[in-house]
């Protein structure tokens, strides 16, 4: 059973922070800018996440191309590193709105994949941080989404994620 479906069928957790906790996470601290940019930009009840790279404490656990083969990340790798990347957005989102359960809504989702050029699996990397909102917010972590593959991403990172959300 997910967390989704024991908030809806039993008295579980509520609140995206008793989610987070049921789920066994917490929220890291917002990764520091690699360039000239900010974590994030709010506009009203808008926040943009810039792109976040998978980091744990601030390091790069894996880098590489994601695909099959030696050499290679392998997709599942790739999408528990989305789910990290999607777990520092939400940090920064959460930051810049007060918390997490300022957070109403995930509007938007794109996920960057560092892919070899014969992989083709992007939406199933991006999926890792995908599910997790859908873990986090419940329906309110349905989401619009982009899974796009690329030549490089930044530190030579697998992943990259940005959110849009709407906040209180």
């Amino acid at each position: 059973m997910t967390i989704i479906e024991a908030t809806t069928e039993h008295a579980g957790p509520v609140t995206a922070s008793e989610r987070l906790v049921a789920l066994g996470l917490d929220l890291p601290p917002v990764p520091a800018p690699v360039a000239a940019y900010l974590p994030t930009v709010r506009s009203g009840s808008w926040v943009w996440t810039s792109g976040q790279l998978p980091l744990v404490g601030g390091a790069l656990p894996i880098r590489g191309k994601v695909g099959e083969g030696p050499g290679l990340v392998a997709p599942e790798e790739a999408a528990r590193l989305a789910r990290i990347s999607v777990l520092n957005a939400v940090a920064a989102a959460a930051a810049e709105a007060g918390g997490i359960d300022h957070i109403r809504r995930i509007v938007k989702l794109v996920g960057f994949v560092a892919s070899d050029p014969s992989f083709t699996g992007q939406p199933a990397v991006v999926n890792g941080a995908s599910e997790l909102l859908g873990d986090l917010f419940g329906a309110a972590g349905a989401h619009a989404r982009s899974a796009v593959g690329v030549a490089a991403l930044p530190l030579d990172a697998p992943v990259e994620i940005e959110l849009v959300v709407e906040v209180d």
